[in-house]
Order: C-alpha cells, then structure tokens, then sequence
C-alpha cells in the first residue's frame, strides 16, 4: 500500500445497450441482468445505485452495424447476441438523465450515423435535460456495415476516415460555440423579448462533406460543447485525441502498454498546443473482486463457465475486419493489414511475449489481460500501479449487470477510499467541473474555442433587411 497522497480515480461504468458487449458469454450466468437490456427499469437501477456509490460516469459504447462476417456470414454474430440486438443509448440517456441528478452520461455517437446538425442539437438537449452531464465519445465507425447502412459502399480508408471526423468535429464546434453569444437568451416576459438576435448567428460552414448554414437551434446548454471523449489508438487516433479529447481510453494489456501510450499522448497533447493533463487517460479493465482469496479463485472460475472465447473472437475479428471463425485457437494472427480497429490489433500484439500472437492469444488478452482479480488491499495495489503507469481514471467492464457493479462497489470501493483513489462525495457542477473543477465550458485552448465570436457578421440583426417606406 502507499503512503504518498494520490489524486482520485475517475470511475466510470463501461455499457452497451446490448445483451452482449465485451465478455461474451456471460448473459448466460445465472445472476445476469443483461438479457434484460430492453428494460429501462433495469438501467435506472443501476444508474442509481451507480450513482449513490459516486461513480463519475455510465460510458455507453454503440455501434451502427454488424461486426462483419464470423465463419463466413453473421449468422453466428445473431445467435451469439454480440451487438445484435442493439439500441440506441441516446434515447436511454433521456431516462437515465430524467431518473438521476450527478452522474455523468457519456455517450457514443459515430460520423456515420447522423448529420452534425443533428447530432449537436441532440446533444444539447441532452445536456441540457441532465443540467450539464453528457459526454460525446467520436468514434469513426470500424464496421464495414455500419457505413453501408448510412448509405456507402463499403468502408472508408484509415486516414479517410480521420479527415471526415476532423470536419465533422469543426461543423458542431461552431454550432455549440459560434452561433449563440453569451447572454443572447433572455427570456423577458416584460419586456416580450426571449433572445437577443444581434448575438444568434448563422455559421454557413461549406466544407468536404457538410453544408451548413444554421444557426444551432438549441440554445447554449450548460458546457456548450459536451464533455468530449474519443477512443482513437492509431497514431492517426492519439493525434486526433490530443488535439480534441479530454478523455481518452485504451484498452491496455498491462501497465507498460499504458506508460508508452500515455506518454506519446502527453507529447502530442503538448504539440497540440493543450496543457499537460488536459486529456484523461482511461484504462478499460474488469474485476473480480472477494474477500479472500479462495472467494476470488470461486469467482473466476465461475466466470470463465460461461465465458465464450469464440463471442470474443468474433468481436475482436469484426473490429480488425478479418474473419477469424473456423480458425484453430492456436492459429498465428500473423501480419494483418486492416482498415479496421488498428489499436486493437497493436494492443493485441503488445500483450504476448515475442509479438506473435495467436488467434487464442487475442481472444484471452480481451477477457484476461484487463481483468485484476483479488482482495480489495489487493485490487487497490494494483490500481496505484497502474495510476503510476499512467492512467486518471477507469472504464470498468462488466461480466455480469449489475452484479459486477455490485461486487466492485461493495467489496474494492471502501478501500479505494481509505486511499484516496475514489470520491466520497460529487464536486458541484457540470460534469466538466466535476472532472477538471474548473469552468464548465472548454478551456481557450481548446480547437472548439476559436469558433467563440467567430461569426458575428452572420448574426440575425445584420442580415435584416431594412422596412420598406411608406408611402
């Protein structure tokens, strides 16, 4: 144990709005809720009692179409449950920010799925009805059938991608800060004035992609731009996070995985011209969690009952967009060219001794390598070192809903805060406020920042036409 002082951890409960998400398997455990995913009572409860235990965040994945083919079709994908089916978390967000009052929602939205006009003005209304608790996660779409189900042909090119998200990122940065002026909202019922039109502007963004004249229908919401995750590994993908995250997340399979990440992002973060720590870096990783050591071997072994390697291979395959079913477990992964998920594949190959990992290997990094099994005293241990490799907070995996939760909150959090590492109570505020104790908007040197004020020319006001005369 040690006896420096350490900041806290952030905490966050990774979910997916699915009966299958990252362990597959494990909805067949007898004590798992996660069949019930359709249930909004079901995600209520544990959004309470995530909250009472001071959790800072639900992160809820989501993706917009199949994880590619599995032994030559998706047959195996649908009779797996592995993402399919899936719902929409921006529609659960509107419960569970109705139902709850400090906990933040984060929240998965693709470029793919949705025009940014949409997408902002979805946001903002979420943040809006939370009182300044959601969170985007930009992600880019891996899926080769995500993108053809918004109308592609197949899926964009690495760097292809990036670029669009590079747009699309400037397109909603200008709606949430360069189209409302502070103080434009007036609501004055004796004076019959409810904005300002002088300080409401149209943006006319004409980019690649996007056309867009405005202005942003919603007025600014608490932070404006909502809190902003992105869970790039590529070097394309911690550039792009660097520049634009406050939170980014890996899935790391040990510590000196993480020391080599966070400190190529602290370095892209400086060129970036952001300060250091302006980016939070999450590591993904489950727990098994007892009071003794005998408990915690019970636990495992249970789990591993009804852990389906292949789900996970699936999974995995779907990201990297390879087929990997029907293969021996023993089968070399070899070099893989992918337009896929390109950190996975690193972080894969980072986890086993030598580089050469096996399709097995794959499938026992996802479920093993980010799992910490042990004793609170011992899971506490472990969490200092993997904060002094790097990490500020933790996107903690479930096996089982709400049980895993249950378990971590119960048995590992009491003694997280013996040490320091978990909060007892929330700070006030937004859930930027909440996480950096500072303002609830972005920083200055933020890239969303340089829209503020950037276009007054465009403001209701200057495109008035003056009244005809009479007469």
């Amino acid at each position: 144990m040690s006896t420096t002082e350490r900041p806290r951890l952030l905490l966050s409960a990774f979910l997916m709005n699915t009966p299958s998400h990252i362990l597959g398997g494990q909805w067949r455990h007898p004590e798992a809720q996660q069949h019930r995913f359709n249930d909004v009572r079901m995600w209520v409860d544990l959004a309470r009692q995530l909250e009472d235990a001071k959790f800072d965040a639900m992160f809820f994945a989501d993706v917009v179409g199949l994880y590619g083919n599995h032994e030559g079709g998706w047959a195996s994908l649908v009779d797996k449950g592995l993402q399919i089916p899936s719902n929409d978390p921006l529609v659960l967000a509107s419960a569970l920010a109705a139902t709850t009052s400090e906990i933040g929602l984060a929240l998965t939205s693709s470029v793919v799925q949705s025009e940014p006009f949409q997408m902002a003005r979805q946001f903002s209304t979420l943040d809006h009805l939370s009182g300044g608790r959601v969170a985007w996660n930009i992600v880019t779409s891996v899926l080769e059938n995500a993108h053809r189900n918004f109308g592609a042909k197949g899926l964009a090119a690495h760097e292809d991608r990036y670029d669009w998200a590079d747009e699309y990122v400037a397109a909603v940065y200008k709606l949430w800060e360069g189209s409302w002026e502070d103080g434009a909202l007036l609501a004055d019922k004796q004076a019959g004035r409810f904005a300002d039109p002088a300080l409401i502007n149209k943006i006319h963004h004409e980019g690649k992609r996007y056309s867009i004249e405005g202005p942003h229908l919603t007025s600014p919401s608490p932070q404006r731009t909502p809190f902003l995750f992105q869970a790039g590994s590529s070097p394309r993908g911690k550039a792009f996070a660097a520049a634009h995250a406050e939170a980014t997340f890996l899935f790391a399979p040990h510590t000196d995985y993480v020391r080599r990440q966070t400190a190529a992002i602290r370095g892209l973060e400086a060129q970036a011209g952001r300060a250091p720590g302006d980016v939070k870096i999450f590591a993904g990783l489950s727990f098994v969690v007892g009071s003794t050591e005998e408990e915690v071997r019970r636990k495992e072994a249970e789990y591993d009952e009804y852990l389906d390697l292949d789900a996970i291979i699936a999974h995995i395959g779907g990201g990297i967009g390879v087929d990997l079913g029907g293969l021996d477990h023993d089968t070399l992964l070899g070099d893989v060219e992918t337009e896929g998920a390109r950190g996975v594949l690193e972080a894969a190959i980072a986890s086993v001794p030598g580089g050469k990992p096996t399709i097995g290997d794959l499938a026992r990094y996802r479920a093993k390598a980010q799992q910490i099994s042990g004793t609170p005293e011992q899971i506490a241990d472990e969490l200092e070192r993997w904060q002094d490799a790097g990490i500020n907070g933790v996107n903690i995996i479930n096996q089982i809903l709400p049980g895993s939760y249950t378990d971590f909150i119960e048995g590992a959090l009491p003694e997280l805060r013996a040490r320091g590492l978990a909060q007892s109570e929330y700070a006030p505020g937004t859930l930027r406020e909440k996480v950096f104790g500072r303002a609830a908007t972005l920083e200055g040197t933020h890239p969303a920042a340089g829209y503020r004020g950037a276009f007054t020319q465009h403001a209701a006001t200057a495109t008035q036409a003056a009244p005809a005369p009479v007469g």
